[in-house]
C-alpha cells in the first residue's frame, strides 16, 4: 500500500464545529443522552458561569446560559441518575453544588466543601457506570481530598488529609475507580509536587503512593467499574506514566512506562468510552494526541523471591492534531457516538471534533 493509503488508514481528528466564548473556559461536559455539552467557566468580571449548547445541523446553538456568583472550575455527571442528569460543580470559593440544569436558580445540593478553590470532580455510581452508592470526589488547593454522598448533607464520607506536621500540597486531579461491586472503590489523586496517591476507601487507608518528579495535571482510570486496569497519569512537563494496576508488588509497587509527547504542559488524559486501550491527552501548546495502549506478552512475572510483579506494555502513536494556539483545559468524549469529543482551550473556544476509524485500530 502506498505511503498515502497508510495515512488515510490512520484515525484522523477533524474539527467538526467550534465556538467562540465570551469568558474563559475550565470544563467542558458532554450531557448523557443527548446531542448538548456544557461549558464551564468565569467571565471576566468574576461570576461563573454554565452554557449548555446543542449540536445542531454541524453548528452549536446556546440554549441557556447561567450565572453564578463564584467562577466554576470543574463539573461531573458521574453520581447522577440517567434520568436525572444532575450536574455536580466545584468552584473557586471551595463550594461543591449540584444543579438541575432545567431549574438552575438554586442547587440540589451544596456544601462548602473546601478552604479555597476546587480543582478537579469526579463522580461515580451514576450514569449506570460503576456499582454502589452515588459519590463524588473534589481535590483542593487546601491539600484534602474528600469524597461525598449526595444523599448525606454538610459532612463527607471521606476526608484524605496531610497527617499532623505534614506540609500540605496542592491537589490539581482526582479520580474514582475499581468500583466493580458494591464494596471496592478507590480514589486517585495527583498533586503539584508530583505525588500520585491511591486511597482505598473501603478500607479507609492509603494503598499506594508514588512520585513522577512533575506537577500530576490529569489522573485517570481506563474504566471506573471493571478491577483496577490502568491508570494514565500527565505531568507540567509534557510527560505521562501508565501504570499497569493488576499486580501490586509489595515494594516495587505497579509497573509503569512513561512517554514524553508535548514540549508543554499535559493538561489532560481521557480515555475513550468505547475502547479503554485508546486515550487521548491535551497540551500546553494547543495539541491533542491520540494513543493506543499494547499490552505486552505476559502482565506479570515472578521476581527473584517468587513475588509476583507487574509488566508494563507500550504506547503507540496514532495521530496528532494541533487546534489553538492556547493551552487546551479540557476534553471530553461523547458516552453516547464514538469518536465524538469536545475540547475547551484558553482562546475562549469550545470546539467539536470528530475522530474518525476507531473500530479499526
Amino acid at each position: 500500500m502506498s505511503a498515502a493509503g497508510g495515512l488515510l488508514e490512520k484515525p484522523q481528528i477533524i474539527a467538526h464545529t467550534q465556538q467562540a466564548l465570551n469568558y474563559t473556559v475550565f470544563d467542558c461536559k458532554w450531557v448523557p443522552c443527548s446531542a448538548r455539552l456544557l461549558c464551564l467557566g468565569s467571565f471576566p468580571r468574576g461570576t461563573g458561569v454554565v452554557q449548555l449548547y446543542e449540536l445542531q445541523g454541524g453548528r452549536l446553538s446556546l440554549l441557556r446560559e447561567i450565572e453564578k456568583s463564584k467562577p466554576i472550575k470543574c463539573g461531573t455527571f458521574g453520581a447522577s441518575s440517567l434520568q436525572q442528569r444532575y450536574l455536580a460543580t466545584g468552584d473557586f470559593g471551595g463550594n461543591l453544588n449540584i444543579w438541575n440544569l432545567e431549574a438552575p436558580e438554586l442547587p440540589v445540593y451544596s456544601v462548602k466543601g473546601h478552604q479555597e478553590i476546587i480543582n478537579s470532580i469526579d463522580g461515580v455510581g451514576g450514569l449506570g457506570i460503576g456499582e454502589g452508592a452515588p459519590e463524588i470526589v473534589t481535590g483542593s488547593r487546601d491539600g484534602t481530598v474528600k469524597v461525598w454522598d449526595p444523599r448525606q448533607k454538610d459532612f463527607p464520607v471521606a476526608n484524605m488529609e496531610p497527617a499532623q506536621g505534614e506540609s500540605k500540597r496542592d491537589c490539581w486531579t482526582v479520580a474514582f475507580g475499581n468500583a466493580y461491586n458494591q464494596e471496592e472503590r478507590v480514589v486517585c489523586a495527583g498533586y503539584d509536587n508530583g505525588d500520585i496517591k491511591l486511597f482505598d476507601l473501603k478500607n479507609m487507608a492509603l494503598r499506594w503512593e508514588t512520585n513522577i518528579k512533575n506537577g500530576v495535571c490529569s489522573v485517570e482510570f481506563d474504566r471506573k467499574d471493571i478491577n483496577m486496569n490502568k491508570l494514565v497519569a500527565t505531568s507540567l512537563e509534557g510527560k505521562f506514566h501508565v501504570f499497569d494496576m493488576r499486580t501490586q508488588h509489595p515494594t516495587k509497587g505497579f509497573a509503569s512506562l512513561s512517554e514524553k509527547a508535548h514540549k508543554s504542559t499535559m493538561w489532560q488524559v481521557r480515555h475513550l468510552p468505547q475502547n479503554r486501550d485508546i486515550f487521548v491527552t491535551s497540551g500546553g501548546a494547543g495539541n491533542l494526541h491520540l494513543w493506543k495502549y499494547e499490552y505486552p506478552g505476559q502482565r506479570s512475572k515472578k521476581d527473584s523471591e517468587g513475588r509476583e510483579m507487574g509488566v508494563a506494555g507500550s504506547v503507540s502513536l496514532l495521530q496528532n492534531v494541533t487546534l489553538s494556539t492556547q493551552p487546551i483545559s479540557s476534553i471530553d468524549w461523547s458516552p453516547d457516538k464514538r469518536g465524538l469529543c469536545i475540547c475547551s482551550a484558553f482562546d475562549q473556544t469550545v470546539r467539536v471534533l470528530i475522530v474518525t476509524k476507531l473500530n479499526k485500530v
